[in-house]
């Protein structure tokens, strides 16, 4: 259920009764729709009925009280009561204590500042509860389930279309500090007005963007230039690494796109990457191998690397092998790369060969060996 709001709150009316006594000093009475006092600087009076303010509601006009008229009245004093409104709706009554001759001046003034207040109020506690069921769709959107018809009752409340593909961006901040946390959210809410954006831990944010679309198809490149231009503006102020997730259409799109953002997050933090800035896209098969985690196949596949490992304690053979691979099996680049003679390439690779039991120019067994580097490097 979307929450109504109800305007005239408690604290706005304490907010008001403050304000206007510091300015007249006469006692100040905030009633609600019913003529209750719910804000007085008199608290012996709280939560009494006053027959003034009812009846200045009841017939839309200022009621002026003198001493005479208040002894046959309850619960009043002396003073002037008028109705306020917001939005073309009455939300209470002002009352000002005191003789009428001397307030009279003052109603109109303390009734423009209420106005005004429970205007501010009542925006501030709509743009917080738009942040919250914003962030809540969110988090719906990033699940594979949700409630039958609540995405689409907070998407139509907010005015966003649920047709619209959206991308899953993750923003980790470096250092887990609730005040940097805090700025950078504020940054993010202030610059993606479009994107949906959830916290989900101490130094992380994701957004779920527009995705960018040419024609109906998306537009990896004009979603790097969106990537790059945020990151150049983000990190004047923080330290931190954007993850951008893949692209997927359908209902169940958003939910995807995080999860190969977690897969290429989960490969950085495992590879040790410093970039910046990933994408998906440029690895999606370190990504998934790399998500596997300590399933029984993972184990299978990476067996071999384990054992070299073991049998490996000073790193050399692995690193030549990480080198191999990055050079896409190009001997000349990687003996370049590592500072060796293409000779101590080949015998270091027989040297793989003979820990392993795997041949190097078998395309079975290299994937082999580097599925198990992307799984336990």
């Amino acid at each position: 259920m979307i929450r109504q709001i109800n305007f005239l709150e408690e604290a706005t009316a304490r907010q008001i009764v403050q304000r206007a006594m510091s300015i007249i000093h006469h006692s100040v009475n905030v009633m609600d729709s019913n003529g209750v006092i719910i804000a007085s600087g008199n608290a012996s009076r709280l939560y009494q009925r006053h027959e003034g303010a009812v009846l200045a509601l009841a017939e839309n006009r200022v009621v002026e009280i003198d001493v005479a008229t208040a002894r046959n009245l309850k619960g009043v004093q002396p003073g002037i009561n008028l109705p306020f409104s917001f939005r073309h709706q009455q939300v209470g009554a002002i009352g000002i204590s005191g003789d009428p001759e001397q307030v009279r001046a003052y109603a109109e003034l303390v009734k423009m500042a209420a106005e005004l207040m429970v205007e501010q109020a009542a925006m501030l506690d709509q743009n917080q509860w738009e942040r919250r069921y914003r962030e809540e769709l969110a988090n719906q959107l990033l699940q594979a389930h949700s409630e039958p018809g609540s995405r689409e009752e907070m998407a139509a409340y907010l005015g966003l279309d649920l047709q619209q593909p959206r991308i899953v961006w993750i923003v980790e901040l470096h250092e887990p500090q609730p005040q940097l946390l805090r700025g950078l959210l504020a940054e993010l809410e202030s610059t993606q007005r479009e994107a949906l954006i959830t916290m989900t831990s101490f130094n992380e944010l994701v957004l779920l963007r527009p995705a960018c679309l040419k024609q109906g198809v998306w537009d990896l490149q004009q979603e790097r230039k969106q990537a790059q231009h945020l990151q150049h503006e983000l990190q004047k102020r923080f330290n931190l690494r954007m993850i951008v997730g893949g692209f997927f259409t359908g209902e169940d799109g958003v939910y995807r796109s995080i999860l190969t953002a977690r897969a290429a997050q989960t490969m950085a933090r495992r590879l040790k990457l410093r970039h910046h800035q990933l994408f998906y896209d440029d690895y999606p098969l370190p990504s998934l191998l790399c998500d596997l985690g300590e399933d029984w196949r993972a184990q299978e596949l990476s067996r071999p690397w384990r054992h070299l490992s073991v049998q490996d304690d000073k790193g050399v053979l692995r690193n030549t092998l990480r080198q191999y691979f990055h050079h896409n099996g190009d001997h000349t680049q990687t003996a370049a790369h590592l500072h060796i003679h293409v000779n101590t390439l080949r015998y270091r690779l027989q040297s793989v060969e003979k820990n392993t039991g795997l041949k190097i120019n078998q395309l079975a067994d290299i994937l082999q060996l580097y599925i198990g580097m992307l799984m336990h490097d």
